[in-house]
């Protein structure tokens, strides 16, 4: 991605304050890095960043929040895509006020939308006709098989008594991630296999933090849009090759 992108100036940004995102596999940090989410804001202003005090509070540092000073000013605040109870006890209050006493936010993707959910899913599709074990040496299509089948059978030893409480069952939630998995693309069935573990299996049926910040916008009646179209994620992923991959 070229250096003077937009979301390249978020994560140098980020960076240099010793904060770096999450990421899962190679191409993880693609899906799976800083969300960026604008938020603008008209009757609010957060207290001046330049004037550093020797003791302030703990809830007040980190934040991911940077104010951009315009009338009304707007607001620029980084997310990694872990499921939302992990971190929100630990994000600072004066974000979580920018985004009460906002009126406008924008996402990454507009994640609320099923347009966005269908694209998603139909951009990780080999050309039609063929299918994974095409494009895959056999070995590593047959290694592929058999872990699928591990973790199929796993699956209901993951599930939490709270996730079977709420009718999350191991065959629906299985086929929900790895469903049609031989006719997707190998850069999107690698971030696949990486989100079938215990650890993230155990977190499903919770929303990752972006998602969760756009579905209380939405209940909250805000208005909302996206910075990124599908396209615009999927293209350059979808033309990697395989010594990209590995």
């Amino acid at each position: 991605m070229n250096k003077s992108s937009f979301k390249h100036v978020v994560g140098a940004v980020l960076h240099k304050f010793g904060e770096s995102c999450t990421m899962r596999g190679t191409l993880g940090a693609f899906m799976r890095c800083c969300l960026i989410l604008l938020v603008r804001a008209d009757q609010w202003r957060l207290k001046d960043s330049s004037s550093c005090e020797l003791n302030r509070k703990q809830t007040d540092l980190n934040s991911f929040l940077w104010t951009i000073k315009r009338d009304p000013p707007s607001y620029f605040y980084g997310t990694i895509h872990v499921p939302y109870t992990r971190v929100w006890d630990f994000i600072p209050e004066n974000s979580k006020q920018a985004f009460q006493e906002s009126n406008i936010v924008y996402f990454e993707l507009d994640l609320t939308d099923p347009y966005t959910i269908s694209a998603l899913t139909s951009c990780q599709l080999l050309p039609q006709g063929e299918n994974l074990q095409d494009v895959l040496p056999r070995d590593i299509y047959r290694r592929l098989k058999r872990h699928l089948e591990y973790v199929k059978l796993m699956m209901p030893s993951w599930m939490t008594p709270d996730q079977r409480g709420k009718g999350l069952y191991a065959d629906y939630l299985f086929n929900a991630i790895a469903g049609n998995w031989e006719r997707k693309r190998p850069v999107w069935v690698m971030l696949m296999v990486n989100s079938l573990t215990e650890p993230d299996i155990k977190t499903r049926g919770v929303p990752v933090l972006d998602l969760y910040l756009a579905q209380e916008a939405e209940r909250m009646r805000k208005r909302t849009g996206a910075v990124e179209k599908v396209e615009e994620q999927c293209h350059p992923l979808n033309g990697l090759n395989f010594s990209q991959l590995s």
